[in-house]
């Protein structure tokens, strides 16, 4: 489920650590081990057994395999500073919005007499609060890349294309494809 909107929020997320996750092996599953409370939740998540967890635990096993050790980074990412996160989200849902920097193809619906081919556009718009918070709520209650996309392509059709409302009044229906990258900041 997971595509490029959601993977650029997840990228904003971990540059706003204040601290950095644990780095050792060993520290990953000290801090899982917090937040799950047993070596048997921890292994369940990691599809693992209890006994390797424990081995990490103590230092016996220094290293884990490629995609074990992957798995560790991601479960550890996905839990760390879980109140910075919130609270950035809170701060850019509720006031400072959010800034989309894109290089993709954008469509639109315009009224006859005016182009309405799509082509490829490099932009950075800050599009307001009520986006932001859009966007997230969207991505909490599991909607597809599809349907975030459309967000956004909304809020540049308000901000960017009409220039909340100064020009191209007549245009309708922007939409966002073939992206090249997304980035956002929050």
């Amino acid at each position: 489920m997971a595509g490029e909107i959601d993977d650029a929020i997840e990228r904003t997320d971990r540059e706003n650590f204040t601290r950095q996750p644990p780095k050792t092996l060993k520290g990953q599953i000290g801090f899982l081990l917090k937040q799950f409370g047993s070596a048997k939740a921890v292994a369940r998540e990691l599809g693992v057994t209890a006994d390797s967890v424990n081995r990490y635990r103590r230092g016996a096993r220094k290293h884990a395999r490629k995609d074990i050790a992957a798995k560790i980074d991601d479960a550890v990412r996905q839990r760390w500073q879980p109140q910075v996160r919130r609270r950035r989200q809170k701060q850019a849902a509720t006031a400072t919005g959010i800034t989309v920097e894109t290089r993709a193809r954008f469509g639109y619906t315009a009224p006859v007499g005016t182009t309405d081919d799509g082509r490829f556009r490099r932009l950075t718009v800050h599009l307001p609060p009520a986006y932001a918070q859009r966007l997230f709520d969207a991505r909490t209650t599991g909607a597809g890349d599809q349907q975030m996309r459309q967000i956004i392509a909304e809020g540049f059709k308000e901000i960017y294309f009409q220039d909340g409302g100064s020009r191209a009044t007549g245009l309708s229906d922007v939409t966002l494809n073939d992206i090249d990258y997304l980035d956002l900041d929050y």
